[in-house]
């Protein structure tokens, strides 16, 4: 199995690993620039079913932490937005090709932050699931969840600055990553491609003797 295939594969290991609580600062995720990388440099239905799963799978057990833990309602259906979310950072990913230029995939993956933070925050916004009074149904409402938030919390333009620097760090190490241990395969390929044998001239063509 090549690098690039593998190698995912690792960085959705070490992905998961930085969900455990702590391991990172507030709303400085990995997610943003994994699903992005995921939907450029993986192929067919892995590049929807494994990062898709591994946040399941870590959602499931960060939700149990804060339930049984920390006594935090922590399973609300408005987060099937988050997912929603998920889906267009891969589909994003998915209009760049792996050969996309290390410059271009940075832009990808931090226009990939900023559609989660107005999707996943114009969700809470419109559900208003903790019953804020900030969030009115109205354009003042909707731009007061994106920049104000609710009293009593961090601003949640402190929050978007979180998600732009790691949505721009991430998506930066990752792609950085694979372009490394992608050069030297590419390489080989090019040196191991037979070279084309020069094409036979054709025969000339008898020609009939005068008598």
């Amino acid at each position: 199995m090549k690098t690039r295939q593998v190698l995912p594969i690792v960085l959705m290991v070490v992905f998961a690993l930085t969900r455990i609580p702590g391991v990172l600062p507030e709303n400085f995720s990995a997610v943003y620039g994994l699903l992005f990388c995921c939907g450029v440099y993986m192929t067919g239905r892995m590049a929807w079913w494994l990062p898709l799963a591994t946040m399941a799978v870590t959602d499931l057990g960060l939700n149990l932490y804060y339930q049984l833990a920390l006594n935090v309602d922590a399973f609300k259906p408005y987060l099937l937005f988050n997912y929603a979310a998920y889906v267009v950072l891969i589909l994003l990913g998915r209009r760049f090709t792996a050969r996309a230029s290390w410059l271009a995939l940075l832009g990808g993956g931090i226009m990939g932050a900023i559609l989660f933070y107005l999707i996943t925050n114009t969700a809470a916004w419109f559900f208003n699931p903790f019953g804020n009074p900030e969030y009115t149904k109205d354009l003042a409402g909707w731009i007061t969840a994106l920049t104000r938030g609710t009293a009593g919390y961090p601003a949640t333009v402190e929050f978007f600055r979180n998600t732009l620097l790691s949505g721009g760090l991430f998506t930066g190490l990752f792609a950085g990553v694979m372009k490394l241990f992608a050069a030297p395969e590419e390489q080989e390929s090019e040196e191991e491609e037979p070279a084309e044998e020069p094409a036979e001239s054709p025969a000339p063509e008898p020609t009939d003797a005068k008598g």
